[in-house]
């Protein structure tokens, strides 16, 4: 989870919520004809902005307050979230298509790219104060440092595709999945064991110490305007990853659509495509001479942020937040860099890497979990560094 303050001007809530919404239909309207594939991903990437915003749901004070306090409810949460996907995916992935098109689960190679590049997520997202989903939703909600973090997070992915192949050169174990190996039920059926002796750790040394952990279901108003408890909102990204699946062909990722908009903020200042290396490579090369609109992780990125508006502007928490002092916007840009560049090297985020790689019992995904939380507490010092509170 992420705290953001709720200090500044806020505009009237029917006024935000209107646009939202209305924002929101445009966009689905708009796609291209693509048989209601790129409408639907608008809706939901929607929902996980509305998810996100009302239950408060992160990484980044999640991880902070399990290494500092021994408060295990985001970790928690976290571990609920995965073990609920786990069973979502499997059935898919085994069956390899659903409604006519292939779908493939967010399986990379494990080796050193993924340790380097999520040891500096983790760095990164704990100077910045926020992960790539989190990015995402605090910035829906006003929070402007989290938008410059969003920012550097964009030029950070950008910059490390120019050293991507180098990376990609260095050892590596090759695309590993538990469900490939031993068959998607019983890789499943390991995962979820692993996952549940995580959780009984969890219960014994750091046990949750949130009031939203004590409940499953939203009570009255709270359904409309927030908060959600984090196990429904846990719950909740499961299921909205898991229609991603369905519909997309493979799981809910962040960090594409980052690099491609770094590039395409480069190609406006006069940057030109070289010859050779990541962007000349076919997916690449074909996404940077397309519209944003085009490219599917980009729209449910904009999507995210638009529902996290709405549920900002229902919940009255919208405010435009920024205090303008320069330690704490340089940790900012920083630890966007940092996520920028590691994510790219990893595959993704806390959300291609993490989330949808280990729901799709890939290795790496894994990893990326072991090499992010042992950088945390190297964000967490920097973090003092720069006067940032705990």
């Amino acid at each position: 989870m992420s705290q953001i303050a709720a200090t500044g001007p806020r505009p009237p809530r029917v006024l935000l919520a209107a646009a939202s919404v209305v924002i929101v239909g445009l966009l689905a309207m708009t796609m291209p004809a693509t048989g209601g594939r790129l409408p639907a991903l608008v809706l939901i990437g929607a929902a996980m902005g509305m998810t996100l915003a009302h239950g408060g749901y992160g990484f980044a004070y999640g991880w902070r307050a399990l290494v500092l306090r021994r408060d295990g409810s985001g970790a928690m949460a976290n571990l609920l979230m995965l073990a609920a996907a786990t069973v979502l995916f499997a059935p898919i992935l085994a069956r390899g298509a659903v409604f006519g098109h292939g779908v493939a689960g967010a399986i990379a190679p494990a080796g050193v790219p993924v340790a380097v590049g999520s040891f500096l997520f983790g760095v990164g997202m704990q100077m910045s104060g926020a992960c790539a989903s989190g990015c995402l939703y605090a910035s829906g909600g006003g929070n402007l440092r989290t938008l410059l973090a969003l920012l550097f997070f964009c030029a950070g992915a950008f910059i490390a595709t120019f050293q991507l192949p180098w990376w990609l050169s260095l050892p590596s174990l090759g695309a590993v999945s538990f469900g490939g190996m031993i068959g998607w039920g019983p890789g499943a059926a390991l995962q979820i064991v692993a996952l549940g002796g995580l959780a009984l750790i969890l219960r014994r040394f750091a046990p949750p110490a949130s009031p939203m952990m004590r409940a499953w279901l939203p009570q009255g108003s709270a359904w409309f305007r927030g908060p959600w408890p984090l196990p429904f909102a846990a719950l909740m990204l499961a299921g909205l990853n898991w229609l991603t699946l369905l519909i997309a062909g493979h799981p809910w990722s962040i960090v594409w659509g980052f690099t491609l908009w770094g590039a395409k903020g480069a190609s406006l200042l006069g940057w030109v495509p070289p010859a050779h290396g990541f962007w000349s490579w076919p997916f690449p090369h074909a996404a940077l001479s397309h519209g944003i609109l085009a490219d599917e992780t980009s729209v449910m990125n904009i999507s995210i942020v638009l529902g996290a508006l709405l549920a900002s502007a229902i919940g009255g928490r919208f405010s435009l937040t920024a205090k303008f002092e320069p330690l704490p916007l340089l940790s900012a840009a920083l630890g966007g860099l940092a996520m920028g560049y590691g994510a790219r090297l990893a595959f993704g985020c806390n959300i291609g890497s993490l989330f949808s790689g280990i729901a799709s019992t890939s290795l790496h995904g894994w990893e990326w979990l072991v090499f992010a939380l042992l950088g945390t507490p190297v964000g967490i010092a920097l973090r003092r560094r720069f006067g940032l509170p705990d």
